[in-house]
C-alpha cells in the first residue's frame, strides 16, 4: 500500500477524507465540545495550527445530510451513542471572515455582505419549503441578494442577517442552528491597518450581538481566531461565553500536533531519523500543559523530504504570512527591550505580564501590549506562569528565531542608512588609517544594534555576525567597491575595498575574541593572516599598490582595530 497524500493547503475535512489524504485525528474536539457545552466558544491559537480544518470537521459532523463514512475509523466513531444523537442532526451556518477586507469601510462592509449572502445561498431549498410562508421566503430572497439597495441593506439587513438565517433554518428543520465563525478577528486586523477600526468594531458587534446573544434559534456557536479581542469591545452582554486560549489546559491537544502525533507521522513516512531536526525547527509551542508542534511546518517538511531526501530544513509557517508584528516590535524597541530581545535570541527567557484580551487599536499604545500579541500569535511561547500572571516567554524554535534575526537585520540596515555622518567618519577613517575614529563609530553602531549571537555559537558564526554588520555599513557608501569573502592570494579575504583612487586598496580581516583581554591578540592574528595568505594580491593585480591592512577584533559590543601599510 502506497503512502497517503499529504494534505498541504487542504482546509476541507470532507476533501481530505474523500481523497484518502493523511489526517491527524482531532475528532475528540467534538466530544469535548458536547461535554463542556458553552453556548458560545472561542478558540484562540496562532495561524496555521489547524483551526480552519477543525471548523470544517465540526461542520461535516453536525450538519444535516452529512456523510457518516467520513468519520469511519476516527476517534469519535467509537462513541456510538454520541454519534447517534448528534451526527447529521443540525443545520449549520459556517463562515470564514478571512476574506473580509477592503481599503475602505464600505468595501469591507460589502465584502461581509457578499460572504453572508454566499453562505445563505447554500440553503436555496428554503424557497420551496412548505414550512415557510411567503413573507419568510421573501426575506430569504433579500438575504441572498445583498447587492440590491446597498445603502439601506448595509444598515439593516447585515446586522440581523445571521439571526434571520438561523430563524429560517430553524423553522424549516424544527431544529436549532449551529454557527461556526472562523478567523473572526481578521476583519479587525484589516480595519486597523486601513484606518476604519472603530466602524468595523461597531459592525461586527451588531452582527455578533444578534447572532450569538439574542438568538433564540442558536444551539451553540464556535469561533476561532488568533487574538482574543476584548470582550468589552465585541462580545458585550454575552453571558454564556467561554474563551479557550493557548495557555488553557482545556483543549490543549486539539490544535497543533503533539509529539506523539509527530512521531507517528514521521514513522508512517519512514523519517524517524529526522525527529530531532523537526523538533529543533518546528516544536516549542506550549498549549496548556502540552508540548505542541506547528502542523503546517511538519507536513510541509515531510512533503519536501519525500520529493528531495536531501532538502534542508526551512521556514514554512513564517513564510505563509507577513511578519509585520515582529518588525513593529523591533522598530519600537527601547534600550531595555533591545536587551530583552538579545536574551530571547540567545535562547533565554524573558518575564512579562501578558494581556490576553486586547483591542487592535491598543497594540501600539505601549511595548508591553506588543509583547502580549507576540505571545498570542505564536512568535513567543511560555515556559511557565507565576501566581501574579507573569509569563516566562521564549522564542519557540529555530524557525521563529530566524524571523527575529531577519527583522533585526532589516532594522539595522535602516539605522545605518539614516546615519550618514557616522558612515562618513568610518569611510574617512579607513582611507586615512584613523583607527580611533573607526573604533568609536563602530562601537556606537554596535551599541545601537541588537545582538543575534547565541553564546553557544561557533566563533565562525560570531565572526559572520560582525562581518555582516560591517558590510552593511560599508556598502552604504557609494564611493568604493566592496568585495566580501573574495578569493585573493592563498585564501579568501573577509573584505576588500577599492576606493575611487585607483592607487589605493584596503584589506580587512575580522576576528572574534573570547574576552576583552583577548582583543589585542585577536587583532594580531588577523594581521598575520592577511600577510601570510597574501590577501593584498587581488588589489595589487588591479594596480593598487598603496594598500592599508586592518585587523579588527570584536568582543560583544566592543572592538579593537590595528592598521599597517603593506
Amino acid at each position: 500500500m502506497g503512502l497517503k497524500k499529504l494534505p498541504v493547503g487542504f482546509e476541507s475535512f470532507q476533501e481530505i477524507r474523500k481523497l484518502g489524504c493523511y489526517y491527524v485525528d482531532k475528532t475528540k474536539l467534538i466530544e469535548r465540545l458536547l461535554e463542556n457545552w458553552s453556548k458560545v466558544n472561542l478558540f484562540t491559537r496562532p495561524r496555521r495550527f489547524g483551526k480552519t480544518l477543525n471548523m470544517s470537521m465540526l461542520k461535516s459532523f453536525f450538519e444535516i445530510g452529512t456523510d457518516a463514512t467520513l468519520f469511519d475509523g476516527l476517534y469519535i466513531s467509537q462513541n456510538k451513542e454520541l454519534c447517534r444523537e448528534y451526527m447529521g442532526k443540525y443545520p449549520v451556518v459556517c463562515l470564514s471572515l478571512k476574506s473580509v477586507d477592503g481599503l475602505t469601510f464600505e468595501e469591507a462592509q460589502y465584502s461581509l455582505c457578499e460572504l453572508i449572502a454566499s453562505e445563505a445561498r447554500r440553503f436555496k431549498y428554503l424557497l420551496n419549503s412548505d414550512r415557510l410562508d411567503d413573507d419568510e421566503k421573501k426575506l430569504y430572497r433579500d438575504l441572498i441578494s445583498f447587492q440590491e439597495g446597498r445603502e439601506t441593506v448595509f444598515a439593516v439587513k447585515l446586522k440581523f442577517s445571521l439571526k434571520k438565517i438561523s430563524e429560517l433554518l430553524y423553522k424549516h428543520y424544527n431544529q436549532k442552528v449551529i454557527v461556526l465563525i472562523d478567523e473572526y478577528d481578521v476583519p479587525f486586523d484589516k480595519a486597523f491597518q486601513h484606518g476604519y477600526y472603530r466602524e468595523m468594531v461597531s459592525l461586527i458587534r451588531g452582527v455578533f450581538g444578534e447572532a450569538l446573544k439574542t438568538n433564540d434559534y442558536l444551539q451553540f456557536a464556535v469561533l476561532t481566531g488568533c487574538l482574543r479581542v476584548s470582550k468589552e469591545s465585541i462580545f458585550t452582554g454575552l453571558n454564556n461565553f467561554k474563551v479557550y486560549a493557548a495557555d488553557d489546559v482545556q483543549y490543549e491537544e486539539e490544535f497543533g500536533f503533539t509529539k506523539e502525533e509527530v512521531a507517528n507521522l514521521l514513522a508512517d513516512y519512514n523519517m524517524q531519523e529526522h525527529s530531532s531536526e523537526v523538533k529543533e525547527w518546528y516544536d516549542g509551542y506550549h498549549f496548556g500543559n502540552v508540548d505542541i508542534y506547528c502542523p503546517w511546518d511538519v507536513i510541509n517538511y515531510v512533503l519536501d523530504r519525500l520529493t528531495d531526501p536531501d532538502a534542508p530544513s526551512k521556514s514554512y509557517w513564517i513564510n505563509s504570512s507577513g511578519n509585520d508584528l515582529v518588525k513593529r516590535f523591533v522598530d519600537k524597541a527601547d534600550t531595555t527591550t533591545k536587551d530583552e530581545i538579545e536574551q530571547l535570541i540567545a535562547g533565554n527567557a524573558v518575564e512579562k505580564k501578558i494581556r490576553l484580551d486586547l483591542t487592535y487599536d491598543e497594540i501600539d499604545n505601549n511595548i508591553d501590549n506588543v509583547w502580549s500579541v507576540l505571545f498570542t500569535t505564536g512568535y513567543l511561547t511560555r515556559l511557565g506562569k507565576n501566581e501574579n500572571g507573569v509569563y516566562s516567554l521564549v522564542i519557540p524554535n529555530k524557525e521563529v528565531r530566524e524571523v527575529f534575526v531577519s527583522q533585526i537585520n532589516e532594522w539595522f540596515n535602516g539605522v545605518v542608512k539614516n546615519d550618514s555622518s557616522s558612515i562618513k567618519k568610518i569611510v574617512s577613517g579607513f582611507l586615512e588609517g584613523k583607527t580611533d575614529d573607526i573604533r568609536r563609530e563602530l562601537t556606537m553602531f554596535l551599541g545601537e544594534t541588537i545582538s543575534v549571537l547565541d553564546t553557544k555559537a561557533r566563533n565562525e558564526e560570531k565572526e559572520n555576525f560582525y562581518h555582516g554588520i560591517l558590510i552593511g555599513i560599508l556598502k552604504n557608501y557609494s564611493g568604493w567597491a566592496v568585495k566580501s569573502n573574495k578569493e585573493s592570494g592563498d585564501g579568501f579575504a573577509d573584505i576588500l575595498l577599492k576606493p575611487k583612487n585607483p592607487d589605493v586598496g584596503i584589506v580587512i580581516e575580522l576576528k572574534y575574541a573570547y574576552s576583552m583581554n583577548d582583543l589585542d591578540k585577536a587583532c594580531e592574528r588577523a594581521m598575520e593572516q592577511i600577510k601570510d595568505r597574501r590577501y593584498d594580491t587581488e588589489l595589487r593585480e588591479d594596480g593598487r599598490n598603496n594598500i592599508l591592512a586592518y585587523g579588527i577584533a570584536f568582543c560583544k559590543k566592543r572592538c579593537k582595530i590595528v592598521v599597517e601599510k603593506l
